[in-house]
């Protein structure tokens, strides 16, 4: 009796998943929103490249002339116009453009963020910072250069300005929002025991944040540096940047080009290796 009140147990359990009912999710207004949306997208794409005038031009043609030049690019790089070193110097006053900019903007970022967290100051004061840095990371780097331009002209100053304005606001976001993740508990609790808020600050928000604000600041100088070699082309900013806007523009070197296009693809998974290692450092440190 009881190996068959068991068999009768084991198989109901084998069969009670069988017998749970599948359930369809039923076409909601924003699905349905959401896919013709991409259906009349997608229509127009193919539209717009079937009625596009090509001014006879013969696409199969141009394909290969497109892998030509990559083949070219990539798998026959020459310096002519630049030696060596001075590819080199072009990278190393890109990267130093790119830190600069980093460290500037962290530093300010740090104590703007401190006043767009919602748990360190009012909530006005919040709004208005988070808004304010919101508008200007929609404006593209670029534009930023360009309208600093106007005061100092192109130039590595601009460019300076630029990309460490467009940073403190990126900067602002992430650390505010690092800050609000601390516990509230811990903040009242600091402020029971008597402490102010540059106490609270410096005890408890900047010590709980660091790994993710050294993340965060990490991540930025990344992708300062991918700025930093296009603002060396549109800017003037001098660098690798600089350096690649004359071998495609003035010289018309496609070889080149692919030269200079290894050296930054080379410093940019330096960079990725840096930041792998640096976060798994920090998580073993936290």
């Amino acid at each position: 009796m009881e190996a068959n009140e068991q068999m009768d147990e084991s198989n109901q359990v084998l069969t009670s998943p069988l017998q749970k009912k599948i359930k369809i999710k039923k076409m909601t207004k924003s699905t349905v929103v959401i896919r013709g949306t991409l259906l009349i997208l997608a229509l127009l794409t193919v539209y717009a490249f079937s009625s596009f005038d090509y001014k006879e031009l013969n696409v199969g043609e141009a394909l290969l002339a497109t892998f030509a030049n990559l083949k070219a690019m990539f798998f026959e790089p020459h310096l002519e116009h630049l030696t060596f070193t001075d590819a080199l110097y072009g990278v190393f006053v890109t990267l130093c453009l790119a830190f600069l900019t980093t460290v500037f903007g962290a530093v300010i970022a740090l104590f703007l963020g401190l006043f767009a967290a919602e748990n360190l100051t009012n909530k006005r004061i919040s709004t208005v910072m988070k808004g304010l840095v919101a508008f200007i990371r929609a404006v593209p780097t670029v534009l930023w250069v360009l309208i600093f331009a106007v005061a100092a002209g192109l130039g590595s100053v601009a460019a300076v300005i630029g990309m460490t304005f467009h940073s403190i606001s990126y900067l602002v976001k992430a650390y505010s929002e690092s800050f609000e993740e601390l516990d509230n508990g811990v903040i009242e609790a600091l402020q029971a025991s008597g402490a102010n808020w540059w106490q609270i600050i410096f005890q408890a928000v900047i010590p709980s944040s660091l790994t993710y604000m050294i993340s965060w600041t990490f991540l930025r100088f990344e992708i300062n540096f991918a700025v930093a070699v296009a603002m060396g082309a549109a800017a003037g900013a001098g660098g690798i940047g600089f350096d690649m806007f004359m071998a495609s523009n003035f010289y018309q070197d496609i070889r080149e080009i692919g030269s200079i296009t290894y050296f930054i693809l080379a410093i940019a998974v330096l960079l990725e290796v840096v930041a792998i290692r640096l976060k798994k450092t920090l998580k073993v440190n936290g």
